[in-house]
C-alpha cells in the first residue's frame, strides 16, 4: 500500500501495455530464430520476465543469473556474480532482462559475462531506464520506460526488501 511519502509513477494498465508492446517488437526482431534464451538478473526481473515471456510468440526458455551490485542496498558499489545461469549460451540467442538500469554497471558486467561465452546473438531488455546516470557506452536493445532519478518499487523492484508484489510502480516523492 502507498504511503504518504510515497506515489504512483506507472500504473499497472500503463506497464501491461508496454509489456505487451515490447513481446510484439522483440518476437519480431527474434522470428526464424530456434530458440530465444531468456537470461532474467534476479531478483527484480522476475514479475517482469513473467509477463513478458508469455507474451513472446518465438520459442524461448529462461534461466536466472544474481548479482550484487549495491554496496550497502543503497549506494552502487562492484557488481559480484552471486549466482551464474545453468544454461550454457554458447550458439544460442541470448537475451538479458533486468528490472533497472540506472548507470549501467552491472549492464556493462553482463554484457562482457556473456558475450565472452560465444553466444550467437546478445540482447539487452530493461523495464525501467534512468538515463540522466548512464555511464557513456551502455547500450540496450529494449526499454520500458525512461524514468526520472527516483527511488522506485513494484513490480519486482523492492524497496529495502519489502513491496515487490504491487501490481505497479510506486515511487518516494521528492
Amino acid at each position: 500500500m502507498i504511503g504518504k511519502e510515497q506515489t504512483v509513477l506507472l500504473s499497472e494498465e500503463a506497464i501491461r501495455n508496454r509489456v505487451k508492446e515490447l513481446g510484439r517488437i522483440i518476437s519480431a526482431d527474434y522470428a526464424g530464430a530456434d530458440e530465444v534464451l531468456l537470461i532474467g538478473v534476479l531478483r527484480g526481473c522476475f514479475i517482469f520476465l513473467a509477463d513478458l515471456c508469455r507474451e513472446l510468440t518465438v520459442p524461448s526458455c529462461v534461466d536466472f543469473i544474481a548479482v550484487s551490485s549495491y554496496e550497502d542496498k543503497t549506494t552502487p558499489g562492484c557488481v559480484k556474480l552471486i549466482m551464474d545461469n545453468r544454461i550454457d549460451v554458447t550458439g544460442k540467442h541470448v537475451l538479458i532482462i533486468d528490472d533497472i538500469l540506472d548507470s549501467g554497471h552491472t549492464m556493462l558486467y553482463l554484457r562482457k559475462h556473456f558475450g565472452a561465452r560465444d553466444p550467437a546473438s546478445l540482447k539487452t531488455c530493461v523495464l525501467l531506464r534512468k538515463p540522466e546516470g548512464l555511464e557513456e557506452g551502455v547500450q540496450i536493445d529494449y526499454f520500458g520506460f525512461d524514468i526520472p532519478d527516483l527511488w522506485v518499487f513494484g513490480y519486482g523492484l523492492d524497496n529495502i526488501g519489502r513491496l515487490r508484489n504491487l501490481p505497479y510502480i510506486g515511487c518516494v516523492k521528492t
